[in-house]
């Protein structure tokens, strides 16, 4: 299957290797041509992985978005939520009828990109996937060269718009079998892991990571005080999810921390395996690191902004976010991906419904 991925985040570089393992046809675009000199060069990335080490051949490394884009079936584009508005106005003008977009994970990027193609003119036929977590645990060693530290086992799925989910899905399972579908893509991005895992860690752990050189959140980070803080704040992702009416499995936090219970996202021993790699004892930003800017500022505003429209309480997420926007100096709600900032606020439950089933 030709596909694209769009990016040059750890996650890019992990999915254009996997791909193309898997046998399909990749197309890797980065806009960065300096920074991408050493795939583009080589045409290959190194893997290091519980299989071993090795070097993956990369058919068609590229600089030109167009290129990349073009003929695609799937187009995977595994960047922080950040890069979605950036990325959208670029690849909106591009898209045509049938293509299928995966963003891993959204926290409701659907929207952005779907506005994005609105705005360009482009009424073509697209789906836009979101799931709930990276597909990867994933670090770079080099220009070219990766660590992997797990693959996801399970990937709980949306689409956007639903109707386009009998398209959508057998085309993501061929590159991705570990989809499973779910409602919709608001329930995709309400699945979305990482302002759950994210923002109690750094927050909690906000004197470490200024103090000490680098300092590592899942491992000494990750305390039972904090854990409690996190299954709090799930407990209200779960809550809202279920004032919407999504049913279970909700997958939640604590699953990943115990192996004994059901599989979680990434599988059972997953977070011994994230801890043991040591690939995430690293330098945090409180101002500047994507766990603030993504998972925070946009993940958890849009959390509290469902939840708000849900008429669904979250007393832990709102004061994680006030916290939040004090150790920044900003409102991170005023500027967050809430639904007031994607324009959908002002619709009842049967219009956000029509919305996620047929698109705009």
């Amino acid at each position: 299957m030709r596909t694209a991925v769009l990016g040059g985040g750890h996650g890019c570089y992990a999915a254009a290797a996997e791909l193309s393992e898997k046998g399909h046809e990749v197309w890797f675009w980065r806009r960065d041509a300096n920074a991408f000199a050493p795939v583009t060069e080589s045409r290959a990335i190194k893997v290091k992985d519980r299989h071993g080490v090795r070097t993956v051949a990369i058919a068609h490394p590229t600089t030109d978005l167009a290129e990349a884009v073009a003929n695609a079936e799937l187009i995977v584009i595994p960047l922080p939520a950040i890069a979605q508005e950036g990325l959208a106005g670029q690849v909106a003008p591009l898209l045509r009828d049938g293509q299928v977009i995966f963003l891993p994970p959204g926290t409701l990027g659907s929207i952005v990109f779907a506005q994005a193609m609105a705005k360009a003119g482009n009424h073509a036929d697209v789906a836009i996937a979101e799931t709930g977590t990276l597909p990867y645990l994933v670090r770079k060693h080099g220009p070219a060269s990766i660590v992997v530290s797990g693959y996801a086992t399970r990937l709980p799925t949306g689409i956007y718009p639903s109707r386009l989910a009998g398209h959508a899905l057998p085309i993501l399972q061929r590159a991705y079998p570990s989809i499973e579908p779910i409602e919709d893509a608001l329930s995709g991005a309400l699945m979305n892991a990482g302002p759950v895992i994210h923002p109690p860690l750094i927050l909690l752990n906000a004197g470490p990571l200024e103090h000490f050189e680098s300092w590592d959140i899942h491992n000494e980070g990750t305390q039972p005080a904090i854990r409690r803080v996190t299954t709090a704040l799930d407990r209200e992702r779960m809550d809202v999810r279920e004032a919407l009416g999504y049913g279970a499995p909700h997958f939640p936090l604590a699953d990943h921390y115990d192996e004994s219970g059901d599989e979680w996202m990434y599988g059972r021993r997953a977070h011994g395996e994230l801890t043991d790699s040591g690939d995430w004892r690293e330098k945090i930003d409180l101002q500047t690191h994507r766990y603030m800017r993504e998972d925070t500022a946009l993940g958890l505003a849009l959390l509290v902004s469902i939840g708000r429209w849900a008429g669904c309480p979250t007393p832990v997420a709102s004061g994680l976010l006030a916290v939040a926007s004090a150790v920044t100096g900003e409102d991170l709600y005023a500027g967050g991906r809430t639904l007031e900032a994607l324009g959908l606020a002002g619709l009842d439950r049967a219009g956000m419904d029509k919305v996620m089933t047929d698109g705009f």
